[in-house]
Parts: C-alpha cells; sequence; structure tokens
C-alpha cells in the first residue's frame, strides 16, 4: 500500500484497541511493566515464563509474519529472568530466551530477526539436559544489534557498540565500536569526539513528540473516508503520480 487510506479516527481507534490489549493479555504476564509504551499488533507477541521485566518508553513492533517471543525457561530454580530497559527498541521477528538472566540495558535497539539465548538449552554429549548455570548476557546501555545477529550465552556488548548483519557473537564486545562477523570481532572504533544520539535523548520531549505526530498524523489523514478505506482494502488500486 503507498499511502494510507484509514480516516484519522479509525486510525485512533485501531491504537486504543492495541492499548486494550496489552493491558489485559502482555500486562498480567509480566512481572513490572513501566509507562508510556508504544506497541503495534501486540498479539503477534509471545510472552512465556517468568520474571519478565519491561521499562519505561518501549517500542515494540509485532508483526504476522515474523512473531516476537519473549520467554524464560528456568529449569526448575529461581532466576533473574529477562530485564528489558527503558526507551528499547524491539523489532519484528526478535527472539530474547532465558534460563537464566539476559539484560537488555535503556535505549538498546534490536533489529528484525535478532535471537539472544543465555543457554545451549543442551548439553554436547548429554542433549537432553540442560547446562546453562548461572550464565548471563547483558547488552549495556545504547547497543545497536542488526538484523539476524545472534548474541551467545556468557555475552557482555559494550556500551554505544553496534553489530553487524547477519553476525555471530560468541565472546565479550568491548564499548564504542562496530563488531560483525561469524564469530563477531571489532572492525571499527567509534570516532570518541562525536556525540552519539541515544533513543533516550530523542525522548527527554515525550508530550512534545507525541502531540507533533498526532497533529501531523491528523493533517495527512483528514481527507480519508470510511468508504475510501474499505475501496482501498478490498479494491485495491495502484495510484501514482501520473493518476492525478
Amino acid at each position: 500500500m503507498i499511502k494510507d487510506y484509514q480516516p484519522y479516527y479509525l486510525k485512533k481507534a485501531w491504537y486504543g484497541i492495541f492499548k486494550l490489549y496489552v493491558r489485559y493479555k502482555l500486562v498480567p504476564q509480566l512481572a513490572s511493566f513501566g509507562k508510556n509504551h508504544f506497541i503495534v499488533k501486540p498479539w503477534h507477541i509471545v510472552l512465556f515464563g517468568e520474571p519478565i521485566h519491561i521499562g519505561d518508553h518501549i517500542s515494540i513492533l509485532g508483526s504476522s509474519d515474523k512473531k516476537i517471543r519473549i520467554t524464560v525457561w528456568p529449569q526448575g530454580k529461581p532466576v533473574k529472568g529477562i530485564v528489558i530497559g527503558d526507551h528499547v527498541l524491539i523489532s519484528p521477528g526478535v527472539r530474547i530466551s532465558a534460563s537464566n538472566h539476559i539484560h537488555i540495558s535503556d535505549s538498546c535497539m534490536l533489529a528484525s530477526n535478532v535471537y539472544i539465548s543465555d543457554s545451549d538449552w543442551h548439553g554436547i554429549y548429554n542433549r537432553v539436559i540442560s547446562t546453562a548455570g548461572e550464565i548471563s548476557v547483558v547488552l549495556e546501555e545504547n547497543v545497536w544489534v542488526g538484523d539476524s545477529a545472534i548474541i551467545c550465552k556468557g555475552v557482555r556488548i559494550g556500551k554505544n557498540s553496534i553489530i553487524g548483519a547477519g553476525s555471530v557473537v560468541t565472546t565479550d564486545i568491548p564499548p564504542n565500536v562496530i563488531a560483525a562477523g561469524n564469530p563477531a570481532r571489532v572492525l571499527k572504533t567509534l570516532d570518541p569526539k562525536k556525540q552519539i544520539t541515544s533513543r533516550k535523548d530523542w525522548f527527554l520531549e515525550f508530550d512534545k513528540i507525541g502531540k507533533e505526530y498526532a497533529f501531523f498524523e491528523k493533517e495527512q489523514l483528514k481527507d480519508n473516508t470510511l468508504f475510501g478505506w474499505l475501496r482501498s482494502v478490498f479494491l485495491p488500486k495502484r495510484e501514482t503520480e501520473f493518476d492525478k
């Protein structure tokens, strides 16, 4: 679809359905849940196990073809579970699987299909029993993980670092670097003289940004009608600049 044909009131109601689903279906499964979330199509988010903690200003983008799965399999022992900080972005297809503890710090960004696990889930010789022990995975503040990257058990990724798409991270990555490959290795150090703007910085004026976005969306959709939207759904027509 090139253009969004929904009337503004309909799209606003759709957002309301998202919030209701989050409140009554997802939140009861969480140990804690922050404020000011933005969660799209939350019925494509699968939660399992406990504890799972999610902070403030979280953005999670559900998709029918790439479900998000956040799971804790404690193997019969008390665990710290999964902790997701403030201002974190989780894209479609992300899987986070903890046997003990995974900590995703503030302002981290996880691209589509990222997989993070703190366990092998089976032993090398005994492929029935997990041998994870007390191993953890930590993503420090403002880490950006590229599309389809895999973060393995025991890994710590330092503040501000970037993991390239398709990488397999098996050892610690220091702060302020770009790493990629299988296994991932440091390719470049970030310029310490250049300031990094994080998602936390973007949310400093949350109320102002929210009002500006709502105004922009209202203006974009103001001429849309219910009939026009229904036609775009059931009888879509290719529209180009030459058709106008």
